[in-house]
């Protein structure tokens, strides 16, 4: 049975365009919010939604627009102000119906306390992460929202654009929004927001219907990339309105009168809305990508992601995820290295490093190596711990051939001859040539100082027996950090067996002559 805030819903999604197959059963889960189920058996080419771009909730549709693009705001800022703004209308909003529906916001990493982030997430890849976003965000509060306060109209208190309300729609925002087309930009998208995410188990495709041609076109969800990095891109404050148009003729030189650029003006804006009138013609579909038997949840997917991704910008993480990955400094490499060398001969073989045409993955001003969830470690690491443990003679020889070759280097494969010895750098020279006992050694010390940063108060078999022993949804918070964690810490437990596996696999259980130079 449907309760009152569903059949509110779909009282406004009849009012406002968004026509929903009967074939859809909205449940409502309570606590876990509402999911989509199946009430027959669903078909791949399925059509079970059309959803009409004006019931989207976005900057060009808000009763805000004006204020927001007065203030040159756009993407999520601008986003956020019109999702605050038609919030604080309450029941004066046209979006009432929908905005009942959602949660006051999404239990992101993004709105937790200072004390939940250090007790919980401390060690794993959000910790540092979600601190800095922290600091950024507010940063947008305090130069973007708040002199908005003095141009709101006087039915709307300034307090529902708090830091605590823009932190709300943040959330929202980065968990639910959609991009819809170059027009709208992303935007609320009611009922598609609905379907939860399933890694690499999509029933259900979201596209937009273009106006302009009898084909669909994909509208894909925003991405954020290596997850723990993309929805910080999204936190950035923007500079300039996304509605601006280039003109399609050539500028004539010589002043322009406040009569004509009045008119050029008002031309501008009648091919805006004609634009825009066009394309809301079009419609936005959500269509079955697969088959689903009647009962079964129907899941969208939100991408190939880890936990750490899913739990920064989605709120929950899965066991077992396939996509995960852990991550290890570069400024925890530097560390070890100058605590066996010296500062200088550090920065020195990572300029050789470099000069090689090799880098880190890169968020937030910060350089990190992979280890993917089969315990594997990021090529460009390896290569860093070879040359920072060559022998002095060997790696000034190698420093002066590759000055000598300059572009003459291939940009896939580093082949270097230094009298006897022959080097090769890149994906056809395969880990396995450069895992020295030198760096297996490295490698394993490394990994205990990542390892460090979980604290000594628990062990991996520590965090198991916590994780077995959480109850969903009381402890939440602590379950979901705790399947990062321990993803985490296991995937490290893989990368010393990946290195005890090949230095056994290449000695026949004889340990190597070592490659450390001498400092």
């Amino acid at each position: 049975m449907a309760t009152r805030r569903l059949r509110a819903f779909k009282r406004w999604m009849k009012a406002n365009g968004v026509d929903c197959s009967d074939a859809l059963n909205l449940v409502d889960d309570h606590n876990d919010g509402v999911s989509v189920r199946a009430f027959c058996d669903l078909k791949e080419g399925d059509v079970v939604a059309n959803i009409s771009k004006t019931a989207c909730l976005t900057i060009k549709t808000s009763g805000a627009r004006e204020i927001i693009e007065s203030a040159d705001l756009d993407g999520s800022l601008g986003l956020s102000v019109a999702l605050m703004y038609e919030r604080s209308l309450g029941e004066e909003s046209p979006w009432a119906g929908y905005l009942q529906i959602l949660p006051v916001q999404e239990d992101l990493p993004l709105v937790w306390s200072l004390d939940d982030l250090d007790s919980l997430l401390s060690g794993t890849e959000l910790h540092k992460v979600v601190k800095e976003d922290h600091g950024l965000i507010y940063e947008d509060w305090k130069e973007s929202i708040v002199p908005l306060s003095s141009s709101l109209p006087s039915n709307v208190d300034p307090d529902s654009f708090g830091i605590k309300e823009y932190l709300a729609a943040k959330s929202l925002i980065a968990s639910r929004s959609f991009q819809i087309d170059d027009y709208h930009g992303s935007g609320m998208v009611p009922l598609a927001d609905l379907f939860n995410h399933k890694t690499g188990a999509e029933d259900i495709h979201f596209t937009a219907e273009s106006s302009h041609s009898e084909s669909d076109t994909e509208a894909d969800e925003t991405d954020n990339v290596d997850a723990v990095t993309e929805a910080t891109d999204e936190d950035e404050p923007s500079s300039k309105s996304s509605s601006s148009r280039e003109q399609s003729f050539e500028e004539v030189p010589g002043e322009i009168t406040d009569e004509e650029a009045k008119e050029e003006e008002e031309e501008e804006e009648e091919e805006e809305n004609s634009s825009m009138l066009q394309d809301d013609l079009s419609g936005l579909k959500m269509i079955m990508v697969k088959n689903v038997p009647a009962g079964a949840e129907v899941f969208n997917t939100y991408g190939l992601m880890g936990n750490a991704a899913l739990l920064h910008r989605y709120g929950f993480t899965e066991p077992d995820n396939p996509y995960d990955i852990v991550n290890i400094d570069l400024e925890l490499v530097t560390e070890w290295s100058t605590s066996s060398f010296t500062s200088r001969y550090t920065r020195a073989r990572l300029a050789l490093w470099r000069k090689l045409g090799y880098a880190g993955c890169e968020s937030q001003n910060s350089e990190y190596f992979e280890v993917s969830t089969t315990g594997e470690p990021q090529s460009e690491l390896l290569i860093l711990l070879y040359i920072l443990l060559l022998p002095e003679d060997t790696y000034n020889k190698l420093d002066l051939a590759i000055s000598t070759a300059g572009d003459c280097l291939s940009k896939e494969v580093r082949e270097i001859t230094v009298g006897k010895h022959k080097f090769m750098f890149g994906q056809s020279g395969g880990g396995d040539v450069l895992l020295t006992d030198g760096v297996c050694e490295a490698l394993l010390a490394i990994v205990d100082k990542r390892e460090s940063l979980y604290g000594t108060v628990s062990s991996l078999e520590d965090d198991i027996v916590g994780l077995k022993a959480c109850c969903v949804p009381r402890d939440r918070r602590l379950y979901h950090s705790l399947v990062l964690r321990v993803s985490e810490r296991k995937m490290l437990e893989k990368l010393r067996s990946y290195i005890r596996n090949r230095v056994d696999g290449f000695s026949g259980g004889k340990r190597r002559k070592k490659m450390i130079p001498k400092s």
